[in-house]
């Protein structure tokens, strides 16, 4: 049994979306479904899913564009489910984030399996992710991705890697000239580093001038505050 993991189904027909409930319900998953791009939206604004079938052509938006508008936010897995058996629509489907392509002419059982073999992909990656969780504040070192409060916030390559650094380092002081040698080659001076400290934390404290992460120690450098909350996971 797949209890816990729900899947939403998105397609204008109706007979087929319920067919794939009947099917995947006696599979132990639960099921949403929509009939358009729209209805869909709504549900994953309210709902997490594990996975999407999701169908190309609709009326209003189609598949392709719902599956852009779900990468920039999510990675949960979306197989296409289409009339459409060309391989530019695959290739296409495929480039936009889709985990799998499926022609409606496969038969339930088929798409199941296909569903069961995405979900089992996506969970091996998931245990094998290295989460480091300091309340607020989170960071996947695997998809180098950064969380406040659970949603994803646009860091430089530059801050990443230095939010990094002090987040697996927790209370470790860096100097100056530490921060400069590793991030600069040893290039620029104690104001270089200011700069690049003062525009990250605008971007994950919630009082940038009081921060609650990354703290001055007076005439040294920067540490990593993470007492509280500190949490090291694999998710």
């Amino acid at each position: 049994m797949n209890e816990g993991q729900t899947i939403l189904v998105v397609d204008d027909d109706k007979s087929i979306v319920e067919l794939l409930r009947d099917f995947l319900e006696s599979e132990g998953y639960y099921v949403e479904t929509a009939h358009d791009t729209a209805q869909a939206l709504v549900i994953l604004k309210q709902s997490t899913m594990e996975c999407i079938i999701l169908d190309i052509m609709m009326p209003g938006q189609s598949g392709f564009e719902l599956c852009r508008q779900i990468r920039m936010e999510s990675n949960v897995p979306i197989l296409f489910l289409s009339a459409l058996s060309d391989d530019v629509d695959k290739i296409r489907g495929l480039a936009l984030g889709g985990d799998d392509y499926i022609v409606k002419t496969a038969s339930p059982g088929e798409i199941v399996a296909r569903v069961k073999a995405v979900l089992r992909r996506s969970n091996s990656k998931q245990r094998s992710r290295k989460v480091l969780d300091y309340g607020r504040l989170s960071l996947d070192l695997s998809t180098r991705e950064v969380f406040i409060k659970g949603q994803p916030i646009s860091l430089t390559p530059k801050e990443y890697d230095l939010l990094q650094l002090f987040a697996e380092h927790p209370k470790y002081t860096f100097s100056y000239d530490q921060l400069l040698d590793k991030f600069w080659g040893g290039i620029g001076d104690k104001h270089t580093v200011r700069v690049h400290l003062s525009r990250l934390r605008e971007k994950i404290e919630a009082d940038p001038n009081n921060p609650q992460f990354i703290v001055n120690v007076w005439g040294i450098g920067y540490r990593f505050k993470g007492e509280e909350n500190e949490n090291y996971s694999y998710s």
